[in-house]
């Protein structure tokens, strides 16, 4: 569907399309039997509530006390699907930066996350060569160290200047001593949208925190509305516990933020060989039945709530059990589901661009990149964890983003379409035959034009010249001249208000 379109480009995909017409259809049949049979569990009274009153049916679990079991009939998924919004707007400080996610239209934008754990600090030292000793080299040295709120006060302020950094969510969980549960939202939300004019996005800590979130919303775009017209930030619910579960503190999130008429993304990260069948089509019927609860439960509440289809499917590393991101399996089952979401007309937020390596690297980047292309050609409109993620998602690297960056930029323009006109081939023909009647035969001076329009890729950017990988030590230079640029903080009155109105902000941040 054509559109006008005011916003971030993003890139508008011919979408890969790995499962057909039939194979989607089967899928959904399958998603259906299995919201019947064997239903799912919910440990929500209101929740279950509502499904009853809807016309499903809930017994009470025999399993454990205070859990329902709901067995959600197709025609209430249907009914619910007919008013899920397929498009969602996603504002941001800066207008440019806004996103319009619609289900119909393969735009990917392309984000960060996850709250990881650990920073990975990179520096370069000098070592001799045992076979040469006036032979001296620089190579990077890796240190892992816990994250803090200054950490995520840099990734945003490098993130702000990420050219292919289409939204945010914060990379780094903030473990500050003098921050607590109570106070890690409005932490963490006002590190953010201090140091970002881009999307915001986040999954919230303390329920009770979520008027001071909203509150803080207003105060920067301006009021109630003027947030609802323009949602500088948005949710993330990680509602569904695999297998077929409706988590319970997950789901009174998810209908307390959707009756604030915020956007936010119901969630769901089954993983292959644990919680969910390892098997393709057994993967992608389980997690599409769960998505599609979360996304019938929230229709029931609030007909019209603003909600994204949120597939995190994940592969298990065999021998321990841990997430795999470096699988093709894992890249099948995200394809998977952003067609699944397409199916159903919805704006779909999906995974990709995680390495499994511990540092960057050669592994680090053919998992990447693997990925970041493999599953941006399926059209997903929010392509989360592409920048910056190591070890599983538990460490962020600012180098390693700043190299991500470069990557996806690069798969964006495989991913332009062809600029095939009556125009471009009466040119190209032209200049053909211009060629011929010179000696030397030579297209040089025609790709003039093309380079000064600054399209055409020239070379790598972080290449070295010596014998020697210098890709590392570029990329620290560049990350370094990034964070030393500044970035359109809040103004001092709009800041001085949050303050003034929010408690337990720390005044370092400010």
């Amino acid at each position: 569907m054509v559109m006008d379109f005011i916003g971030r480009e993003g890139v508008t995909v011919n979408p890969y399309l790995r499962l057909r017409d039939k194979e989607l259809k089967t899928i959904h049949s399958a998603s259906m039997e299995l919201l019947t049979d064997p239903g799912i569990e919910l440990s929500h009274e209101e929740a279950a509530d509502i499904f009853d009153k809807a016309g499903a049916t809930v017994t009470k679990s025999e399993r454990a006390k205070g859990t329902w079991v709901v067995k959600i009939p197709e025609k209430l998924v249907l009914q619910a699907l007919e008013t899920a919004p397929s498009q969602v707007t996603l504002g941001a400080r800066n207008p440019e930066h806004k996103l319009i996610l619609d289900g119909e239209t393969p735009r990917v934008y392309f984000g960060s996350g996850s709250e990881t754990n650990n920073i990975l600090d990179t520096n370069l030292e000098e070592f001799t060569s045992t076979s040469d000793p006036d032979k001296k080299l620089k190579f990077p040295v890796h240190k892992r160290r816990r994250g803090m709120v200054a950490d995520l006060c840099a990734a945003a302020r490098l993130g702000e200047h990420l050219e292919h950094l289409d939204f945010f969510i914060r990379p780094v969980n903030i473990q500050d001593d003098d921050i607590s549960e109570d106070s890690k939202d409005v932490n963490k939300f006002y590190a953010c949208l201090n140091n970002m004019t881009k999307h915001v996005m986040a999954g919230l800590t303390d329920l009770n925190q979520l008027d001071n979130i909203i509150r803080m919303g207003e105060i920067i775009t301006g009021g109630p509305e003027q947030l609802k017209e323009n949602p500088v930030m948005s949710f993330i619910t990680c509602v569904n516990k695999s297998p077929l579960q409706l988590e319970g503190d997950s789901t009174e999130k998810m209908l307390s933020i959707i009756k604030r008429d915020m956007p936010v993304v119901l969630s769901s990260s089954p993983q292959g060989g644990s919680s969910a069948p390892i098997d393709e089509v057994g993967m992608v019927a389980q997690i599409n039945a769960e998505i599609l609860a979360a996304v019938t439960l929230s229709q029931l509440a609030h007909p019209g709530a603003k909600v994204i289809y949120g597939s995190v499917p994940v592969r298990a590393r065999m021998d321990n059990l841990h997430d795999m991101y470096g699988a093709p399996e894992f890249n099948q089952y995200n394809i998977d589901c952003v067609q699944m979401a397409r199916y159903y007309k919805l704006p779909c937020y999906s995974t990709g661009g995680v390495a499994d390596a511990k540092v960057p690297g050669v592994q680090a980047t053919a998992e990447k990149v693997f990925s970041h292309l493999y599953v941006c050609m399926s059209g997903p409109h929010l392509l989360h964890y592409a920048f910056g993620l190591l070890e599983e998602t538990q460490t962020f690297c600012f180098e390693q983003a700043v190299l991500d960056n470069q990557h996806i930029g690069m798969v964006k323009t495989l991913m332009q379409p062809p600029e095939v006109s009556q125009d471009n081939v009466s040119y190209s023909l032209d200049v053909v035959r211009k060629v011929m009647n010179t000696s030397h035969r030579l297209f040089a001076r025609y790709a003039r034009k093309r380079i000064h329009s600054g399209q055409l890729f020239l070379a790598y950017p972080f290449e070295g010249g010596e014998i020697q990988d210098e890709t590392m030590a570029n990329a620290k230079a560049e990350t370094q001249r990034i964070l030393a640029e500044p970035v359109e903080h809040l103004t001092d009155a709009t800041s001085d208000q949050i303050f003034a109105e929010i408690p337990g902000i720390l005044d370092r941040i400010k």
